[in-house]
């Protein structure tokens, strides 16, 4: 994951003071030339749909577009690539939520959100998500999206999808912690402006890197356009990247990891019993008596050291002396590496329920994750496919589902990002806005503990604020809902979440 800078404004009027002689005035050009760029911007293309969900068919009409986004002084900068799915025969707009989604990356555009849980159409999975996707991928109607509850827009970021920094201007620019924030912000501005939705509860779902992008815009949005939400959806996601990276002296990626790793060995066998009771156990663990033994460091001594060994091969089912040779310390591609190893498999990053034949063997770490594998083409695909057949859109650049924006700007030097604080400022000064934060079990990219972590140590948030998080748990991967019980499960959970705002 990489970061950076840049603010994005809209445009910029001119007046004309003398009507007689404007026809021959050099100023009168202008929004001729400005007529003739936007109407290189393609137009949106607006198809009728309907879906069936819960019995109910939802009729709805699904638009694709690309929204320009401008300077200070007018100029285009870039046009962003965008669906949105807005259900028919609403009454009054004004009682209809809208939520604003999009993935991670840095560099991924919706795709994931769009056809894997939210939209009125998903790819058909096999199974439990963990099989090869036979080629090529299909969709089918979605019964377990929130269209019959919310309105939906999917985001591309600036060089994601089909959104492109315009030819004058850098996309480097949008390739940063606070640029993307202000572009998409912007964006976000721009639409609920456009369709007259600034009456409408208002909901942002942002997944893995995304859910970064959605804390920022939390704060972003009120601060810089008054615009206060009514929840924020973090799908697999983090908050502080050092729930992530481990480096010398600091030891809390391998608290953070040590309680999936316990789910992830119970769900191959390699530790039995209730699962239930094995995650309290690792998380009691993790941030307590093995916190400690990380802290000691070489002070540690070789019986304590040989103690905190045994309890992690209970807690994982790897053998201690591998626990003791990496002093203790394993990362999450030693892991996926370890577990299965005498089987030759190897486990995947996004989905560690998926285990298949490992091509180095004498790896020291994963040397690929077949989770991923098992998902791009399929995800590529469809939604080729989709844009295209079913929604009408044309398009002679690439459809970047996942594309290199390095090097990303953190914009934060000498420290590692974090932006709980924006997301706990976001809440302190709209008491009213409410977080749903989703993780699963089985996720190796984001692990569920990292977001409860660091929001227990905004330890200046009041009790009463607190209580407007809640906290949902599954049994797959960073999508989760490519296993059917957890997509059902997880449209129960956000239909209760989008209800609640309305009590």
């Amino acid at each position: 994951m990489t970061l950076r800078t840049q603010t994005l404004q809209i445009l910029f009027l001119l007046s004309f003071c003398f009507p007689v002689i404007a026809e021959e005035a050099p100023a009168k050009k202008e929004p001729a030339e400005k007529k003739a760029k936007d109407e290189e911007i393609q137009k949106p293309v607006s198809k009728e749909g309907k879906v069936t969900i819960g019995g109910e068919v939802i009729p709805y009409t699904a638009t694709t577009g690309k929204m320009q986004l401008r300077d200070g002084k007018g100029k285009p900068t870039a046009s962003v690539f965008y669906v949105s799915y807005t259900r028919s025969l609403v009454k009054d707009m004004k009682e209809r939520p809208v939520m604003f989604a999009f993935n991670g990356g840095p560099g991924s555009s919706s795709v994931w959100l769009h056809l894997g849980i939210l939209g009125p159409r998903r790819i058909d999975i096999p199974g439990d998500g963990t099989k090869p996707i036979s080629p090529p991928a299909r969709l089918i109607d979605n019964e377990f999206s929130i269209l019959d509850s919310c309105d939906l827009v999917f985001i591309d970021p600036v060089s994601t999808g089909y959104s492109r920094a315009e030819d004058d201007a850098n996309p480097k620019d949008f390739h940063g912690l606070q640029s993307d924030i202000d572009s998409v912000g912007d964006f976000i501005r721009i639409w609920v402006t456009e369709n007259k939705r600034w009456g409408s509860p208002k909901y942002l779902c942002g997944e893995s890197y995304g859910g970064v992008r959605a804390a920022g815009l939390s704060q972003h949005l009120q601060s810089r356009y008054g615009m206060t939400l009514n929840g924020v959806v973090m799908l697999s996601t983090l908050l502080d990247f050092r729930t992530l990276i481990g480096s010398q002296g600091s030891q809390l990626s391998h608290q953070v990891f040590l309680p999936t790793f316990a789910t992830v060995a119970h769900f191959h066998g390699k530790v039995k019993g209730d699962r239930a009771k094995l995650l309290a156990e690792a998380k009691e663990f993790a941030f307590g008596d093995y916190g400690v033994a990380l802290l000691k460091g070489s002070d540690l001594g070789a019986d304590e050291k040989a103690d905190v060994a045994g309890r992690l091969t209970e807690l994982t089912g790897i053998p201690a002396e591998i626990w003791l040779r990496k002093e203790l310390r394993m990362d999450a591609t030693e892991f996926r590496s370890e577990l299965l190893k005498a089987e030759g498999k190897v486990l995947g990053r996004f989905d560690a329920r998926v285990a298949w034949d490992s091509t180095d063997p004498g790896s020291r770490g994963a040397e690929y994750d077949p989770s991923y594998s098992l998902a791009i083409g399929a995800f590529s695909t469809a939604m080729l496919t989709y844009l295209g057949d079913e929604l009408g859109w044309e398009e002679d650049q690439p459809y970047e589902v996942l594309t290199g924006v390095g090097p990303w700007k953190y914009g934060s030097e000498n420290r590692i990002v974090n932006v709980t604080g924006r997301l706990t400022q976001a809440i302190r000064d709209n008491p009213m806005l409410r977080v749903l934060v989703m993780g699963a079990h089985a996720d190796l990219a984001t692990p569920p503990e990292g977001v409860p972590y660091s929001l227990r140590q905004e330890v200046d948030l009041p009790e009463a604020l607190r209580k407007q998080i809640t906290f949902v748990e599954y049994d797959a991967g960073h999508m989760f809902y490519l296993n059917p019980p957890d997509l059902k499960k997880s449209r129960k959970d956000l239909i209760d979440f989008l209800g609640a705002g309305k009590q």
